[in-house]
């Protein structure tokens, strides 16, 4: 009885120290203000013609966006984009950028026939490329004419020609529709979710978080977005890092078998329509250089989609495709210095710029 009276004591002075401990770590995360990141939704606001656009964020962490939706000014310059929707937008989520299209949908000014002498390079892609939650002087397809114009002052023109939310084969018909438009060069800024899907394929997205937009820490209820005073902010954070293990495991897996057998039928297709993109453009005596864009994820260390870049690169070799990896102006850089917002991956500003940067030369190259 003496030994199961010690055993048991010894027990709970265990239990009273790890819950005391417990405690300590509780006390510190609220002294800290240490709790899961919530933000209230992303929101975007559209006219019913797609000529102005609007994306809109709950926060200005950067201090990179202009346009506050609550001020008198902006209202009066953007309700009529959309009246119903446009109060309750900026009460929650006023921080705003610009975006306007032309007729064919692309985020730059009317298409019309290349000026003589000009070198015209047209930037094909999805959101990436469109530049999703930056400013249109700070695009790709902007900063790489005004590094490629240091060079050769009026000699070169970019075009940006991409479409948010296009994958193939949407995307082979964004290029047929740029295609009359006399390009030298097309840059497709390809993004790693851009693979035609077959159906199968397809049913089985059901991720949270797809690396791009952070759909797990939004929330429309404002009420949702404060911690429960009463509830525990360290168990609040353990189970925040828990599911993002696990849907982050989940995404991952995913956007690695949209290259490979998983999604065989739809990868063919997509590598079928790059041939026919390169063949069009040589017949025109014109070129393609596939550009592949990298997910923010991992960049310091153990980025997981190495192989998908590796795929995608001996595709454009054996097909004799240009091809230039971003992938390596943007390794080792922590991926939140390259958002446009913490619950928005794209990339921002700087990383448009390392893009463009990295991209200059092998344009110049190309075209020389």
């Amino acid at each position: 009885m003496g030994r199961t009276r010690e055993v048991a004591a010894r027990l709970l002075l265990a239990a009273a120290a790890a819950l005391g401990t417990l405690l300590a770590v509780e006390a510190a995360f609220r002294l800290l203000g240490i709790s899961p990141e919530r933000y209230l939704m992303t929101a975007r606001l559209a006219n019913a013609r797609w000529t102005l656009l609007l994306d809109c964020y709950p926060t200005n962490p950067r201090g990179y966006f202009d346009l506050d939706l609550r001020l008198p000014a902006s209202r009066e310059r953007y309700f009529a984009v959309a009246p119903l929707r446009y109060d309750a937008v900026a009460r929650r989520a006023p921080w705003a950028v610009e975006f306007r299209y032309n007729a064919l949908r692309f985020r730059d000014a009317p298409l019309g026939p290349k000026p003589p002498g000009v070198r015209r390079v047209m930037v094909l892609g999805d959101s990436f490329a469109e530049g999703q939650g930056v400013k249109e002087p700070d695009t790709l397809a902007k900063v790489l004419e005004r590094l490629l114009d240091e060079g050769e002052p009026g000699r070169w023109e970019v075009r940006n020609c991409g479409r948010r939310g296009e994958d193939f084969p949407a995307l082979y018909e964004a290029f047929l529709a740029l295609l009359p438009h006399e390009p030298d060069l097309v840059v497709y800024a390809l993004t790693l979710n851009d693979a035609e899907r077959t159906p199968e394929f397809q049913a089985r997205q059901s991720y949270l978080n797809d690396w791009i937009v952070d759909r797990a820490r939004q929330f429309e209820d404002e009420g949702l977005v404060e911690t429960d005073p009463l509830g525990s902010r360290l168990l609040g954070f353990v189970k925040d890092r828990v599911q993002a293990v696990r849907v982050g495991r989940r995404t991952t897996r995913w956007y690695r078998e949209m290259w490979d057998e998983a999604n065989r039928a739809g990868r063919d297709r997509t590598f079928a329509h790059l041939r026919e993109m390169d063949r069009l453009l040589r017949e025109r005596r014109a070129r393609l250089l596939v550009a592949p864009w990298p997910l923010f994820v991992g960049l310091e260390r153990g980025y997981p989609f190495e192989a998908v870049h590796d795929r995608i690169a001996r595709f454009c070799l054996g097909a004799g495709i240009a091809h230039h990896d971003l992938l390596p102006a943007f390794r080792g850089r922590p991926g939140e210095e390259l958002w446009v917002h913490p619950v928005d991956h794209h990339p921002n500003e700087r990383a448009h710029l390392r893009a463009a940067q990295a991209l200059a030369p092998v344009v110049e190259r190309l075209l020389r």
